[in-house]
């Protein structure tokens, strides 16, 4: 089983490449995870830099001290998969942003189609929009990544229009109509893939508009229709395959 991972805001360590993990990350370590002197542990900032440390010691209930070496940088990965989704009802938002986040996405864009129930205003919004980050820096950690999925502000339609506008493949997941397989469609190997999941009443015919006019086609998963919190997480796993980063 590969090491687990800790969240740190910095890298600088002592003479010695002594380094201390405390506070939240600390308590968890040592009051949760229980780890003990030469057990091993990863330090990562979130964006892709960590390096790998060996426990010496703990002190109290919320100090780990580590052996820290180099730091290094692991690379983003292309293509790169941003999926644009429609906020759910209740708690499937951060079901699906965790998911996704086990999966490989990239980033994730919280969309307030027309039909979503669910509406982000004033400090309700910026509530869920927390808890969709801490989600991802969550299940970023226990996947063992590095880089974690940006979690971007609440879009609009007209500003995910954008968007995809400047992907390099854009598709939204519509079950109806003409819509060809998402398994057949002819994807780039570099640049920038975003995919839009819909709310639980679907894409609207006016959406659908707008995004043709930036270069997205519908397409679909398979027969069965998937809920809005799982279709991302399977259009991801989809992409990855197909795109060899999972070769």
């Amino acid at each position: 089983m590969t090491a687990p991972v800790f969240v740190v805001e910095h890298f600088d360590a002592g003479d010695g490449g002594r380094y201390v993990l405390d506070g939240p990350e600390g308590r968890h370590a040592v009051s949760v995870k229980r780890l003990r002197a030469g057990e091993d542990v990863v330090l990562t900032d979130g964006a892709g830099r960590w390096t790998e440390c060996v426990v010496v010691d703990t002190e109290g209930k919320d100090r780990l001290i580590v052996h820290m070496d180099s730091v290094a940088e692991e690379p983003a990965q292309s293509p790169r998969i941003t999926v644009v989704q429609a906020l759910p009802k209740g708690d499937r938002g951060e079901l699906a942003v965790e998911t996704m986040t086990e999966t490989g996405v990239d980033a994730v864009v919280p969309w307030t189609a027309s039909r979503c129930i669910t509406q982000w205003k004033g400090e309700r919004g910026l509530k869920a929009l927390a808890k969709w980050r801490a989600t991802a820096r969550e299940a970023g950690k226990q996947s063992r990544r590095v880089r974690f999925p940006e979690v971007a502000d609440a879009a609009s339609t007209k500003q995910v229009a954008a968007l995809l506008a400047d992907a390099d493949f854009a598709a939204v997941l519509h079950e109806e109509g003409s819509s060809d397989p998402l398994a057949t469609a002819e994807l780039p190997t570099a640049g920038h893939i975003v995919l839009v999941v819909g709310p639980e009443g679907g894409v609207s015919p006016e959406e659908l508009a707008v995004f043709a006019e930036s270069g997205a086609k519908p397409y679909r998963l398979g027969r069965s229709v998937l809920r809005t919190s799982t279709a991302g997480t399977a259009a991801t796993a989809l992409l990855l395959g197909r795109t060899g980063r999972w070769s």
